[in-house]
């Protein structure tokens, strides 16, 4: 009994070893915040281009967590890209500060769009991506949140996968007499990691970097931390976990087994 006993508690301390860490993480990533460094090393760290491209063919390249600006006209199409890895779950916002109330004849409606590498528009899960803005408003808030980014996919899922994703910002109504207006946009993306709920086992040869020809090309528009191909994720831990556990309960099932098989032992007879 206790040989059993002994075994059900190294039972036990294993699985709170392995999963402890695990669980801890996960939830110190989605409750606690980064420590912040100094004012001038965070406005360095998020600068972006200031100006934006006119085509996917000239998209002004920034990474997550930067702010990319640009000033431009009412009616422009303008475009950013930036990298998203396997595993991330982006988050696109762009705020637009509006031309002058007493410029403007009327309200404007306003859009974000983002494509994958294969230029395939990804729908946005969450956000606002398309709003009205009325005359008297000053600016607009807009947000795109992305499905997952998967490590592969099927080419019929059209799922996010690894590479460059461009955003689209345009006016797609506004009183005729106010095309050809100035105004501002600020442009960010942010991600969360999903963890090993959406992984997958296979992995992209290359990221979807369209224009890249080289591996060195695909690098430089990589993200901050480089490509990680989807190899790694936590669910690597809980499999781990399961496989140690699976271990010592079959060993325990066998001490059982074992204890209860042997004969009672008899005195020898006087």
């Amino acid at each position: 009994m206790r040989t059993v006993r002994r075994l059900l508690t190294a039972v036990a301390l294993a699985g709170a070893a392995l999963l402890g860490p695990a669980a801890t993480t996960g939830l110190a990533d989605t409750a606690t915040p980064a420590p912040s460094g100094s004012a001038s090393g965070d406005a360095a760290a998020q600068a972006g281009p200031t100006e934006a491209g006119t085509s996917f063919r000239t998209a002004a390249f920034f990474r997550q967590e930067q702010q990319a600006t640009a000033q431009a006209s009412t009616g422009d199409y303008l475009y950013w890209v930036f990298p998203a890895d396997a595993g991330g779950r982006p988050t696109v916002t762009a705020t637009v500060t509006l031309p002058e109330t007493a410029l403007r004849h009327g309200s404007s409606t306003w859009r974000i769009d983002v494509y994958d590498g294969l230029r395939r528009r990804q729908p946005c899960m969450y956000g606002m991506q398309s709003r009205v803005a009325a005359r008297e408003v000053a600016t607009v808030e807009l947000a795109c949140t992305l499905r997952p980014v998967r490590a592969s996919a099927d080419t019929w899922s059209q799922d996010p996968l690894p590479g460059s994703y461009f955003v689209r910002l345009t006016a797609t109504a506004l009183p005729e007499e106010d095309s050809g207006q100035p105004f501002s946009v600020r442009v960010g993306v942010a991600s969360r990691d999903t963890g090993g709920a959406y992984a997958t086992d296979g992995a992209l040869a290359v990221p979807l970097v369209p224009g890249a020809t080289t591996p060195e090309t695909v690098e430089a528009l990589a993200p901050e931390d480089g490509w990680s191909s989807g190899w790694w994720s936590d669910r690597w831990l809980w499999t781990a976990a399961g496989g140690v556990l699976a271990a010592l309960a079959g060993i325990g099932g066998y001490v059982l087994t074992r204890g209860a098989g042997r004969p009672s032992r008899v005195p020898p007879a006087a």
